[in-house]
């Protein structure tokens, strides 16, 4: 299916989807929140680099026909589903802690809180552990009954993009330019894989060159870490404080320091680069301004119908699928 259908039919189903609030599970479950909360801080003790895994979660989740906690169903005989889409193959993880997160939840509220929800819970608070910001965030989303590896293809951009194609993508979602630049700073944390920047060391656009774009200093640390014969799983660090959420992701992306073609781009391309310039300036508007992006990333939703998943990784067994299995 094209990405112009799947975005009529998402639009089009969006407006009757169920209105989200602040606070929906105060009377069903008024420890949700918390438990979230204590399940990721002790996950990112024990990991720190899960907080990053997490956070994405939201993205690769929510843009890929709504945030309805798709991208966490398992593939199964009848569905090939989206973890191992061309964006999330060997790429996204901590489906884990998503798993600890809905256990400990199941425990207090059984069949009340929707993974949907938990990936928006819980990516907040990976941003706010990670000394980021917090937002209040709205919830009441329901889990899809399947997903759609073709549908991430077709949607979820690549390492490669550049920042004319990012903003065309972001625009169809009602994201706006701002929005891109802000929630690209989730590159503030994390990894990225040497299979991401290859082409920016080796071959850029075909040309046999690296990307002139990369300081020199900073592409001899990268051909270090990633080699010709380098095994491209190999990680390196999205900026200079993987672990710290802060503003130093712009900062590196103003020298030249940008990890993926995708990050520098913004630097490089006019219509980005002066949010760039202000966020590597002024930390507190970058925060501000990442929160409200993730809000509204958080408000797509495809209004198919849903449920509330018992297991985060597959679809709820209903009586009619027991007969037709027996």
């Amino acid at each position: 299916m094209s990405l112009l259908v799947l975005l009529c039919i998402f639009h089009i189903a969006a407006a009757a989807a169920a209105p989200l609030r602040p606070g929906f599970y105060s009377k069903t479950c008024p420890k949700a929140e918390s438990i979230v909360r204590e399940v990721m801080k002790k996950a990112m003790n024990k990991e720190p680099r899960s907080g990053a895994s997490v956070m994405r979660l939201q993205f690769h989740d929510c843009f890929v026909n709504g945030c309805d906690g798709s991208v966490l169903l398992d593939d199964t005989p009848n569905m090939l589903g989206e973890k191992l889409a061309l964006s999330n193959i060997n790429s996204l993880r901590s489906f884990e802690v998503i798993d600890q997160v809905k256990e400990a939840l199941e425990a207090e509220c059984p069949q009340t809180i929707s993974c949907a929800d938990i990936i928006i819970m819980a990516s907040r608070d990976a941003v706010a552990l990670s000394g980021g910001p917090s937002w209040e965030v709205k919830l009441g989303r329901k889990d899809s009954l399947t997903a759609s590896q073709e549908d991430s293809n077709n949607i979820m951009p690549s390492p490669r993009s550049n920042a004319s194609s990012l903003i065309d993508l972001f625009n169809q979602y009602h994201l706006s330019v701002k929005d891109l630049v802000a929630l690209s700073g989730s590159h503030s944390i994390g990894q990225g894989r040497c299979f991401s920047i290859m082409f920016r060391l080796y071959n850029q656009s075909g040309t046999g060159r690296p990307d002139p774009a990369i300081e020199p200093k900073y592409r001899n640390k990268l051909n270090r870490l990633c080699p010709l014969n380098v095994d491209q799983n190999v990680t390196g660090d999205l900026d200079a404080t993987p672990k710290i959420f802060d503003n130093q992701y712009f900062k590196d992306l103003v020298l030249g320091r940008g990890f993926l073609n995708s990050d520098e781009t913004l630097f490089t391309y006019p219509r980005t680069r002066k949010f760039v310039q202000l966020y590597s300036k002024d930390q507190s508007k970058f925060f501000k301004d990442f929160a409200r992006g993730m809000i509204k990333m958080g408000d797509l939703q495809s209004g198919r119908p849903g449920e509330i998943r018992r297991n985060c990784r597959v679809v709820n067994v209903r009586a009619v699928d027991g007969l037709l299995e027996s």
